[in-house]
């Protein structure tokens, strides 16, 4: 189908329903690429790895006020960069084009204005989610003399409160920024077709939510080591996640 005229276009992409289990095979294609393109993805996997090292650092270092400033600055901004290079090699590797360094930064770099909108929408959400932490603080403080229903109610609203901003973060990222690194289309168009996505598959979010948990702590485990090949994998896996959910056509073409 040809590419329709903007004013035509849907406000969200059509979604495919997908098998709950799907994300498993997302995940075994993602290490697959990371195999067949291991210079370019364990690139990734090393700034990643550095940044890691790095916010653990802050976080000792400065304590609460390291952990905003690497959180916000490094996955906030950094991350998503840096992931559209594995969206990027997967989108050729799927035609069998080269993916040196210099084709994969120089067709990433078309979506970076859109990429970084995206960024500070997740930047204010977090600052909300902060915010929120600490109004939990003041309603319901926990002190020494704490009895165990004061802290199961201060952890029942806090972790309430944390699903909460958690899902809602991973519903909007789950499948918008390969449709921005992939598709002429605007932030908002993306981030509304990845919840509709995530909504409407629900079993297989849940599965690729488990995915991403169980090989993170597989990485802290190592002391962050097996980050280096994790990471690149799961931003492949995510490639292949919208690729098989998202109908785009309608979208033009960002890569040709």
């Amino acid at each position: 189908m040809p590419p329709q005229p903007d004013e035509t276009l849907p406000i969200a992409a059509p979604c495919r329903a997908v098998v709950w289990s799907a994300p498993l095979t997302w995940v075994r294609l993602g290490f697959a690429d990371v195999r067949r393109a291991p210079r370019a993805s364990l690139f990734y996997g090393l700034v990643m790895l550095v940044l890691s090292y790095a916010m653990t650092a802050a976080a000792w270092y400065f304590g609460r006020v390291g952990i905003y400033i690497g959180v916000m600055s490094g996955l906030v901004f950094l991350g998503p960069v840096l992931a559209l290079r594995l969206y990027v090699i997967s989108y050729r590797l799927e035609r069998g084009q080269p993916v040196g360094f210099a084709q994969t930064f120089r067709d990433a770099a078309g979506a970076f204005g859109d990429v970084m909108v995206f960024a500070l929408v997740l930047l204010v959400v977090a600052l909300v989610w902060a915010r929120a932490a600490t109004m939990v603080h003041v309603f319901f403080p926990i002190g020494g003399d704490a009895d165990l229903l004061g802290w199961l109610r201060f952890l029942g609203i806090g972790s309430a409160i944390g699903a909460l901003f958690c899902s809602v973060i991973f519903m909007a990222s789950a499948f918008s920024l390969p449709m921005l690194m992939d598709k002429r289309c605007d932030t908002v168009t993306a981030i509304v077709s990845s919840v509709n996505a995530a909504l409407r598959n629900k079993a297989a979010m849940l599965c690729w939510a488990l995915c991403i948990l169980a090989l993170m702590l597989v990485g802290m485990a190592t002391a962050y080591l097996a980050l280096v090949v994790i990471l690149p994998a799961l931003g492949h896996a995510a490639w292949h996640g919208y690729r098989a959910t998202l109908d785009t056509q309608a979208w033009p073409d960002r890569l040709s």
